[in-house]
């Protein structure tokens, strides 16, 4: 079979540890065989981005407001142990994703991939809710620092136009813990719109939560902004009988348990790294997660909404067989691959993403699964559990016989 031809480059990033061994297996076994693979590679990897001093992240974003679509591969984020781990670092590099998101200046849709055999942990859940999460500034893009005696800590904002603003922040008693965080009016509109232009496009209902109450002129700003934006989509969401609902965060991971699912939910950048961990492991798994930047300009960027896998990488470094759940790091290349070919017209491509993806749902429905899946079945269903490598192997033929048809 003559190989799938591709005109524009992808951005690739690679990254780190499990996710990493895995990223090139799903290259050698499901993509290179079948796609004449362009790729603008970018090494991500945690001691690559420490040689760089991370400017190979920030060139990476750049490479993909260039090219339009890249896909992603999970990375680290350096705490204190993983400055242990790795003696090499020179920095607590910050996240490469937070770097990603503040070029791009986009939104993140996080959305489960469901199979039947597969029941939520919520049982009253019958359709896939998705996180829209902000994909810039707060935790991600904050300073902190820590102090050994008492004082007070100020805060001041200074114009260009000379205007001076200062608030006290805190006097202590003792040592303490600074962070400063911030946001910018303009990223929150992007993300509103964002949000509004999904729900249409989708034709689901909209959701957004904060803590307006506590955080009244940070959190409130961002209640501020949607309301303003909403007026824009009005008539849109009454024509197609959707709606925006506006609620607490609290309130909302309490009407969210008691759903039925079937909408988006609009989270600030930290409310939305959580709530999509909790929503993709109610649904079944961390693994079974789609997640897609979608920056103003139609940029996007895919990648898996989990991490690195560290356990089954310290495993797979002793030589064991590790049975690490693929499917969304596939699906981030789908999705990428979908993307290139629907951008510049190539319908074999775009075939061929959809063609793999459904090759996933055909494995997983015939009963083979990874690990992290076997205990997740509903009662009475055959399953056999694989390792990585079969399970790669399993989908790959299922994807032959789907081309040859």
């Amino acid at each position: 079979m003559e190989k799938i031809k591709m005109t524009t480059p992808l951005v690739e990033m690679d990254g780190d540890e499990m996710t990493r061994i895995l990223w090139k297996m799903i290259k050698d076994e499901l993509i290179l065989p079948f796609v004449d693979l362009k790729t603008e590679y970018y090494d991500l990897g945690l001691l690559y981005r420490n040689e760089t001093r991370d400017q190979v992240t920030v060139d990476s974003a750049l490479a993909t407001k260039k090219y339009g679509v890249a896909v992603k591969c999970a990375t680290i984020t350096p705490n204190r142990q993983r400055m242990e781990e790795y003696p090499q670092l020179t920095e607590m590099w910050k996240s490469p994703n937070g770097t990603i998101r503040s070029i791009l200046d986009g939104t993140v849709f996080r959305a489960p991939i469901i199979i039947d055999s597969i029941k939520p942990a919520v049982r009253n859940w019958e359709k896939p809710i998705t996180i829209a999460r902000h994909a810039y500034g707060d935790v991600y893009k904050s300073v902190d620092m820590y102090t050994e005696e008492p004082g007070e800590c100020t805060m001041t904002f200074k114009g260009e136009s000379g205007v001076e603003k200062t608030l006290s922040v805190q006097k202590v008693d003792g040592p303490a813990v600074w962070q400063g965080a911030h946001n910018k009016e303009q990223s929150i509109r992007s993300f509103a719109r964002a949000c509004f232009q999904y729900a249409i496009d989708t034709k689901q209902d909209l959701w957004f939560s904060t803590k307006d109450t506590i955080a009244k002129v940070y959190d409130g700003q961002f209640k501020k902004v949607f309301e303003e934006e909403f007026e824009s989509y009005k008539a849109k969401f009454e024509e197609l009988g959707i709606t925006y609902f506006y609620t607490l965060i609290d309130d909302a991971v309490a009407r969210v348990i008691r759903s039925k699912g079937g909408y988006i939910w609009a989270c600030k950048n930290y409310d939305g790294d959580v709530m999509s961990d909790m929503v993709s492991t109610a649904f079944g798994s961390l693994a079974m997660m789609t997640s897609v930047l979608v920056a103003p300009d139609g940029t996007t960027e895919y990648e898996a909404a989990h991490g690195t896998v560290t356990r089954h990488y310290y495993r797979y470094l002793q030589g064991e067989e590790t049975s690490t759940n693929p499917i969304a790091t596939i699906f981030a290349w789908t999705g990428a691959l979908n993307k290139r070919g629907e951008l510049d017209g190539l319908t074999d491509l775009s075939d061929f993403a959809k063609k793999l993806e459904q090759a996933c749902f055909d494995t997983l429905n015939d009963g083979i699964m990874t690990k992290d899946l076997v205990g997740l079945v509903e009662k009475g269903t055959e399953v056999r559990s694989v390792n990585s490598s079969e399970f790669l192997r399993e989908i790959r033929s299922r994807l032959e016989k789907a081309l040859e048809a």
